[in-house]
């Protein structure tokens, strides 16, 4: 680090969670001495704004790491693949947003709140998690720690953003259309997403599970470092813009009361709780679009079985659930002398 900070590349500057990502730099004042944004040669050129600055946008090259020091990723994961491991070698620490290294053994897969303390055993390459596995994990982790988990199901409600700018565009202008009485034929997702909900992100494989569900299954397990834990997963897509949902239900070895629960989670990082149903207050993902913690609520037991719980949960999946999770990242880095 030099007395001004440090310099840090943002791979995949113009895609949506690029953006998010510069946005979220600023606003919690990461040390950027040097911003280097960079993305394929088809967006080279165009510009980004950064703390009231504007930024051109350079080619992603094998020269372009030469003095970074973090390097942000969110260009998808053969860019990641390639990429990370050239700027790796360069001497900058990666943190990447992508499916490409998380099940790696040789990579940390990292959400702060629940194992800040695998950082220090990065070889270059820090893996972001998946949005959906990220907030679900922060709030599994008080309970896992006070009652241990035995099994997880969860059923997701995700967003079109976390399908990226092309998905958003989609339901708007199928909604339009639709509206208007006309249609317009589904090119991202495999069926209409306006007006209607898929239970099907990502391909699906030879278990009958999705690559979405699996990574939800195997990213649990290796970020709260017990593969005894039973998860199962079912992901849907909702006609929704920002912002995950998820209801999960949890099996403990200890019987955990909704009471002792919501005290838990009330002091948990990275969580906040809303649940007065009473006064029909419980997380929705118009509340927690903007937002960087994870909002749960419905919390009760599960009266099918002796130590259940069932749980509702929101999170911003652009923010918390991609770039606030990487910056945090990059803030322990920090904090620690890491880089």
């Amino acid at each position: 680090m030099t007395e001004q900070g440090y310099s840090v590349a943002v791979v995949g500057a113009t895609g949506a969670v690029g953006q998010e990502m510069l946005k979220v730099l600023a606003e919690r004042s990461f040390p950027v001495r040097e911003l280097r944004p960079l993305a394929s040669a088809r967006s080279a050129g165009k510009h980004v704004e950064f703390k009231g600055r504007d930024y051109v946008v350079q080619e992603l090259t094998d020269d372009s790491f030469a003095g970074v020091q973090v390097a942000l990723f969110s260009a998808g994961g053969k860019v990641s693949e390639q990429f990370c491991p050239v700027a790796a070698r360069a001497g900058a620490v990666c943190i990447d947003n992508t499916n490409a290294f998380r099940m790696d053994p040789a990579v940390p897969l990292v959400v702060p709140e629940v194992n800040a303390h695998v950082i220090p055993s990065h070889k270059g390459i820090i893996a972001n998690p998946n949005c959906s596995t990220i907030q679900m994990v922060v709030v599994l982790k008080p309970l896992h720690d006070a009652a241990r988990i035995r099994r997880v199901v969860v059923s997701t409600y995700q967003a079109t953003s976390g399908a990226g700018k092309k998905a958003m565009d989609e339901l708007f202008q199928q909604t339009t259309d639709l509206i208007s009485g006309r249609e317009h034929p589904p090119k991202v997702f495999p069926h209409r997403i306006a007006f209607n909900i898929i239970p099907q992100i990502d391909v699906f494989l030879e278990n009958g599970y999705t690559k979405e569900e699996m990574k939800m299954v195997n990213e649990t397990k290796k970020i709260m470092e017990d593969q005894s834990i039973r998860v199962t997963a079912t992901t849907v897509r909702v006609p929704v813009f920002y912002g995950h949902s998820e209801a999960v239900n949890v099996e403990t070895e200890r019987k955990l009361s909704a009471a002792e629960a919501r005290e838990l989670l009330g002091k948990a990082p990275g969580v906040k709780v809303v649940d007065d149903p009473v006064n029909r207050r419980y997380p929705m993902p118009i509340d927690a679009a903007g937002q960087d913690d994870t909002l749960v609520g419905r919390i009760r037991e599960d009266i099918s079985i002796e130590n259940g719980l069932n749980l509702w949960i929101t999170a911003d999946n652009i923010r918390k659930g991609a770039a606030t999770n990487a910056v945090q990242i990059a803030e322990i880095l920090v904090r620690e002398n890491l880089l």
